[in-house]
């Protein structure tokens, strides 16, 4: 199942003021050589003149800033080169030294504009879990310039240049149990832009105010399967603090073929204790199953915890080497 950890444009869409204010969207469509930002990030820059993202560690946001004035004030797309290769660097002023080529769409991104409707239906695919398709046309004849939504009718004229981007679903993170410290857990991976699904069979605990952007589920961990599906999730970490229910959560983890990842809370000896009431099962998860959950970072607090278990994710979602957890 395929997965993007790049997840800038939920976070962009977040992070955008809900306001009418005038923006600009500006979106990487070609680079050569090294740069900070690769095709497809993006950023906004409002009419205030704060932004929303980056696309470079700073250096190019100013000369971007006046570009994004031309374009609100006359409502026409552009896109602009950047070349911070050696001496040619100095033709803009801005010092980056990055050694590499970039070149930037920039188009207005106001309410209703094209920006915001290919954008918002990107948006909408990405909450379902489900692929989609953007399409930045930044050099032609007569087609304007701008970003379409895949389904969007372009009608091309003439030759033009575009760069089509395939964006696959974030990373979707399922916690079974909602004790206290999967408050924490559940934070960073929205704060990555990650999907998050919580359950747990305690209504006191499945509260969705306390697991904000999170969908909650209240679910008997014996019906998981039949509550969620698991095709569509990367990874699971099984953290209800209640042992009959962490061995229903493991079992029926264990039946299904994903998430390809179950990270284990707790001790190595409390692992032992559920693959021995398990009994056979557990061999269906060989392979699958983390635990003690989370990277080794020597943490001890609920945060660093989180931290810990999130990063180990992410770095298996990149096909990343890493070392467990060591916990007595």
């Amino acid at each position: 199942m395929s997965v993007r950890l790049d997840t800038s444009l939920e976070l962009l869409l977040e992070r955008a003021p809900k306001a009418s204010e005038r923006r600009v969207l500006a979106t990487v469509v070609a680079t050569a050589g090294s740069t900070y930002r690769k095709p497809g990030a993006r950023m906004l820059l409002m009419d205030d003149g704060s932004y929303i993202g980056l696309l470079s560690g700073g250096c190019l946001e100013s000369d971007l800033q006046i570009h994004a004035r031309e374009v609100l004030d006359s409502g026409v797309p552009r896109a602009v080169e950047y070349d911070t290769r050696g001496p040619d660097d100095i033709l803009f002023g801005v010092g980056a030294g990055c050694e590499g080529t970039m070149r930037i769409l920039l188009e207005p991104a106001g309410p209703k504009s094209r920006a915001e409707i290919a954008l918002n239906a990107a948006g909408r695919a990405s909450q379902r879990g489900d692929s989609a398709s953007l399409i930045m046309v930044h050099h032609a004849g007569q087609l304007p310039l701008g970003t379409y939504a895949a389904d969007q009718a372009i009608d091309a004229m003439g030759r033009a240049k575009a760069f089509v981007q395939v964006i696959a679903p974030p990373p979707h993170l399922l916690i079974c149990g909602a004790a206290p410290d999967a408050q924490p857990v559940a934070g960073t991976a929205r704060a990555l832009g990650w999907r998050v699904t919580v359950v747990d069979h305690r209504p006191s605990y499945a509260l969705t105010d306390r697991f904000a952007g999170a969908e909650v589920r209240v679910a008997n961990p014996k019906d998981l399967r039949a509550e969620v599906d698991l095709s569509r999730c990367h990874a699971a970490v099984v953290m209800s603090h209640h042992l009959p229910s962490d061995e229903a959560y493991l079992r029926e983890l264990a039946e299904s073929n994903s998430p390809a990842y179950v990270g284990l809370l707790g001790p190595k000896a409390r692992r032992a204790r559920l693959a021995q009431e398990l009994g056979p099962v557990i061999e269906k998860l060989s392979g699958r199953l983390h635990g003690p959950v989370g990277l080794d970072i020597g943490a001890t607090t609920p945060e660093a915890i989180a931290l810990a278990i999130v990063s180990q994710i992410h770095a298996w979602l990149a096909d990343r080497g890493f070392s467990e957890a060591v916990l007595s």
